[in-house]
Parts: C-alpha cells; sequence; structure tokens
C-alpha cells in the first residue's frame, strides 16, 4: 500500500471524484507540512527564548502555519466528511429523509464556504492596510487562507452534492479490516481462593 493510498481516504468513494484524489493528497501532504513546521517554529520560539535570545520572527511564522494549516486542514476534512457534517442525523435515516438532510446539511456547508469567500476576500483585500512585526508583511499574507479555504470547501461540497445526488448518500461502508483488535489470551493462571 503506497502512502497516497494511506493518505486519501476511500470512505465514501461514492461521493467523490477521482480527479479530486490527486488534489486531497496533496493538500493532505501540505497540512503535515505545515503542522511539523508549527510544532518546529514553537520549540524554536520556546529555546530562543530560554536561552535568552528570542527570534522574534518566530512568532510571525508559528501563526502563519497555524492559520494555513487550520484553513486548509477544514477544507481537506470537508472532503473526507469528518469536518463540518452532521454525519449523526442523516446516518440514522434511509431513502428519502435521508437525501434531503444530506442535501441541507451540504446547503449549510456551501452557504459556510461561500461566506468565507466572500467575507475573507473582504478581509485580505483590508489586510494591506495593516502589517505585522516586526517584518512588516501585510496582514493580508495570513487572511489569504480565509477565501482559498472556502474555495477549497466549496468545491468539495458541491462534489459530495453532485455525486451524492446521482448515486445516493446511503452505501454501506466495507468494514475495515486494518482496524481490526486481535483478542488477548492471558496466560496467567488463575488461583483459586
Amino acid at each position: 500500500m503506497t502512502i497516497a493510498d494511506k493518505l486519501v481516504l476511500q470512505r465514501q468513494h461514492h461521493l467523490k471524484w477521482r480527479a479530486l484524489d490527486k488534489l486531497e493528497l496533496i493538500l493532505m501532504i501540505v497540512c503535515g507540512i505545515l503542522c511539523f513546521g508549527f510544532s518546529l517554529s514553537v520549540m524554536f520560539d520556546i529555546l530562543t527564548r530560554t536561552i535568552g535570545h528570542p527570534w522574534l520572527w518566530l512568532q510571525e511564522v508559528t501563526s502563519t502555519l497555524f492559520i494555513y494549516a487550520i484553513f486548509i486542514g477544514a477544507a481537506v476534512a470537508t472532503r473526507r466528511n469528518d469536518h463540518l457534517y452532521l454525519t449523526a442525523i442523516s446516518e440514522a435515516m434511509h431513502g428519502t429523509p435521508r437525501l434531503m438532510v444530506e442535501i441541507l446539511i451540504r446547503l449549510v456547508v456551501l452557504g459556510v464556504a461561500v461566506c468565507l469567500i466572500w467575507f475573507g476576500y473582504i478581509n485580505y483585500l483590508r489586510g494591506f492596510g495593516s502589517f505585522r512585526l516586526p517584518s512588516g508583511t501585510p496582514i493580508a499574507s495570513l487572511y489569504a487562507a480565509i477565501p482559498l479555504s472556502g474555495v477549497l470547501i466549496a468545491l468539495f461540497t458541491i462534489e459530495q452534492l453532485v455525486n451524492g445526488i446521482a448515486n445516493g448518500f446511503d452505501h454501506p461502508e466495507p468494514p475495515d479490516d486494518e482496524l481490526a483488535i486481535p483478542s488477548a489470551e492471558s496466560s496467567v493462571p488463575r488461583v483459586g481462593l
């Protein structure tokens, strides 16, 4: 099994287009790099402050990595149905009621995505008037993650809506063989009282 097979979730694949699997893989790798970079920058920030020579620019790096990881991660989680999705309600239903609830849920998520795009873009444009210290970078560099995330969430939600209406949302998932937990046998003899 390749790393791509492990990172691109096959669960609910009837709601996905194969063409976007590569995008999911790239976004998962980017999220991993962002989280690793965030952890590394926090470690160096703590280390440099402990030795008495803080690198002030590390706080900017840390916040940038954190913000981008959150917004890109939200988009990936939307495609994987791990975030912004109310599974407990819809999975308890079948047939037409489930179809209606699934469509309603995804329309709400699509509305959130449109708000992220619209208001995120407005904040992005306004961000050129404020600057981060000590680098002097426009704060718009942080706000760019918001509309980007909105576009990705909208894309993945539309993908699920189209495929769910065409193929149905209610597909039983095959059992995960890898998650089977072997039974533990005790070799300790019991002592009678």
